[in-house]
Parts: structure tokens; C-alpha cells; sequence
């Protein structure tokens, strides 16, 4: 015969037991917040949840570390830029004193909404942005017209040029979409010196991140390992 008291606490204890299990990676994690402007420093890096545009829905980040980290993010479908949440490391030096510079990705991403798995690289004092970008989804483009088609630091790209009104945007767009793999940053930097679009700039930070349009419904966006050497 069945003990009804037993039964009441096995029930207990398997509601608890759902209730208190981690949802997702984020609960699990080392670090998690929702707060728009969210940032967490980590092994010389600085991990940013960064929802900086108009009309964006919420987004939460978690990170296990600089290299391992992601979001969750519902956006609306409608025009912009929401979010670009992303990992960075200062480097701090002009590009006559690097010897090298190399960056090593992998992500896990959605197949819909819109948005761009993108490097952005800052120099002097913010006033260049340099954008990788390593693949897109949805309806995204880059800020300015077309240069030309390179093939430098590993890949080959449709490379940009334009400003967003505040600083000078170079724009590399892979030409075929990739989730891993390295770039030579350095290469890609120095072939802009080369064209005579900037001089001996000193770099800022190399960032790496998704930069989200639209991902309505709810979508996961996740870095599986990212990093940056220099010397």
C-alpha cells in the first residue's frame, strides 16, 4: 500500500529539486548579470554586457572567464545596433612596437535574428575603430563603401571605410562566414597603415563579441574560447 506521507515528501522533494536546479549556463557560472552596463574583470581582460542602443529588450551575460562566456539576448526586430556584448584586452602600444598581435576564436551562434560576430579594435584615444567581422546573420552591414577585397592576417575580405560621426570606422568583412579559427591582427592593422588611412597608431582594446540587432524570441550567443597575444 502506497505511504501517503512518503509520497508528499518525495513530491517536495522533486519540486525543490526542479526548482532549484540551474537554468542554463548562466546560473552556472562564475559571473552573470543583467545589468545593461554589466562588466566584470577577468585574466587581464574585461568581459561587458554593453546594451548601448535605442530600443533594446533585456539581455543577461555570464562568463566562466575572459575566454568562455556568452549571452542571452531578446531584441526586437527593428533597425540598429542593441548590444554589443564582447570580451577585451588594452594593449597599449603603438603598431611600430608589436612584433606581433594574434587573436583565437570559437563561438556558438543562432540562425536567425540579425547580427555580426565582430571584432572591434580601438586606437588612438578612440579616434580609429577597426571591425572584423567573422560572420553575419539577418539584415547588417558595415558603416561606409567598399575599398576593396584583401586577403591579409589569414582571411580574405570586403574591406570598408566610412565614420559614424564620431570616429573613423575600417570595416573587414569576411567574405564567407567562419565560427573559429586566428587572425593576425597585426597584418590586418598594419595593411591599413600601408593605404595610408592612418599613421603609427597606438592601440587601445582588442575587443571580440556579438554585435546584436535583432534577436526576438530569446536567442544564445556564446564565445567557446576567445584570446589575444601581443609582443
Amino acid at each position: 500500500m502506497r505511504n501517503p506521507l512518503r509520497s508528499l515528501v518525495s513530491g517536495i522533494a522533486a519540486v525543490l529539486l526542479v526548482t532549484l536546479a540551474p537554468v542554463g549556463t548562466a546560473q552556472a557560472a562564475a559571473w552573470s548579470s543583467t545589468d545593461k552596463w554589466g562588466t566584470w574583470s577577468n585574466g587581464g581582460y574585461t568581459v561587458r554586457n554593453d546594451v548601448w542602443g535605442g530600443g533594446a529588450g533585456p539581455q543577461s551575460i555570464w562568463a566562466n572567464s575572459y575566454s568562455n562566456w556568452g549571452v542571452w539576448a531578446n531584441h526586437p526586430n527593428t533597425g540598429g545596433v542593441k548590444s554589443y556584448p564582447h570580451a577585451g584586452r588594452n594593449i597599449g602600444r603603438n603598431l611600430s612596437g608589436l612584433r606581433s598581435l594574434v587573436s583565437n576564436f570559437n563561438v556558438s551562434r543562432p540562425g536567425g535574428g540579425a547580427y555580426a560576430t565582430a571584432y572591434d579594435i580601438w586606437a588612438n584615444n578612440n579616434a580609429y575603430e577597426v571591425m572584423l567581422w567573422m560572420n553575419k546573420q539577418g539584415a547588417v552591414g558595415p558603416i561606409g563603401s567598399k575599398q576593396a577585397t584583401a586577403t591579409v592576417g589569414g582571411h580574405t575580405w570586403d574591406v570598408y571605410r566610412g565614420s559614424n560621426g564620431s570616429n573613423a570606422v575600417f570595416s573587414f568583412v569576411r567574405t564567407s562566414n567562419t565560427n573559429s579559427g586566428s587572425v593576425d591582427v597585426l597584418a590586418v592593422l598594419n595593411w591599413i597603415r600601408n593605404r595610408g588611412w592612418y599613421g603609427d597608431v597606438t592601440l587601445g582594446e582588442v575587443q571580440f563579441g556579438f554585435e546584436i540587432t535583432s534577436s526576438a524570441g530569446g536567442m544564445n550567443f556564446t564565445a567557446n574560447s576567445y584570446s589575444v597575444s601581443s609582443s
